[in-house]
């Protein structure tokens, strides 16, 4: 691969994460910001609104890429799909870089609001004031811990469906004009049947990008090291349940597809013919 086309890929990746950044904080934004919330009783449109974002990034960049804008994701192609491993570490630099970049948008286009917010609360951004419009916290009754397994939990549903989505001997599987949206459509079903855990990050770059914009910014030991060092448990669990969700994809699914068992006997029986040659 030349120096040029990894450049291409990695710019790529980080712009598909700063896509989905600036509009999914955005609309976290219009969240928790305003009162009353645009997305108060109809959360469906914040998690539709993520799923977009991430439907808009890989239309905008797959074809240089493939889009995986979650290091999750990348970790469990590496794994399963044959993914390069010298590109691993390229890719979640420029996924995290991606995710930063989202965040200095939105705070540019939102900073006025959360001052607002925050005067208005009587809080500082060091004390976490409207800290959520840019990165996830445990929700009601949930533990660090319990934070953590959700979190692994949540990216292996999502790994698992986008290597059935993507998976090319998936004859239900979309098109791929489809694909995008489809994975899109599984984010936003993800947030709006777990996102009030913790905040469904599923992706440590989304996580962990804007965090650390946050920590520069104004909001201090409220993004790192957060509450209970929480920090580190956006990063750890999706990257687990990346590995397990595409595992789980790749013994449980992947050898009883009729197209790659007729594949197979069919590359089988070319073999058998040339060793009878």
């Amino acid at each position: 691969m030349s120096r040029r086309q990894l450049a291409g890929e990695l710019i790529s990746e980080a712009v598909a994460v700063a896509i989905i950044i600036s509009i999914g904080c955005s609309a976290a934004a219009m969240y928790l910001l305003y009162d009353p919330s645009p997305y108060q009783h109809a959360y469906w449109g914040l998690c539709i609104t993520w799923g977009l974002a991430v439907t808009v990034a890989i239309y905008a960049t797959a074809s240089v890429s493939g889009t995986h804008a979650n290091p999750a994701v990348t970790l469990a192609l590496a794994l399963y799909r044959g993914f390069p491993w010298s590109r691993v570490l390229p890719y979640w630099a420029a996924q995290v870089l991606g995710g930063f970049v989202g965040a200095a948008i939105v705070l540019l286009l939102y900073g006025p609001v959360i001052d607002h917010y925050n005067d208005l609360q009587g809080m500082t951004r060091a004390e976490g004031g409207g800290a959520g419009v840019f990165f996830t916290a445990p929700g009601l009754a949930v533990t660090p811990l319990h934070a953590l397994r959700n979190q692994v939990i949540l990216t292996g549903f999502l790994v698992f469906g986008i290597f059935a989505i993507t998976e090319r001997y998936n004859e239900a599987a979309p098109g791929a004009n489809g694909g995008a949206l489809m994975i899109g459509l599984l984010v936003a079903c993800i947030g709006a049947s777990m996102g009030y855990l913790e905040g469904w990050a599923i992706n440590p770059a989304r996580d962990f990008g804007p965090r650390v914009f946050a920590w520069l910014t104004g909001w201090d030991r409220a993004a790192l090291p957060a509450e209970h060092h929480y920090w580190w448990i956006p990063i750890v669990g999706p990257l687990i349940g990346g590995a397990l969700g595409g595992a789980a994809y790749r013994w449980l699914i992947l050898p009883f597809l009729p197209a790659r068992q007729r594949a197979l006997s069919a590359a089988q029986a070319i073999a058998s013919e040339r060793g009878a040659q």
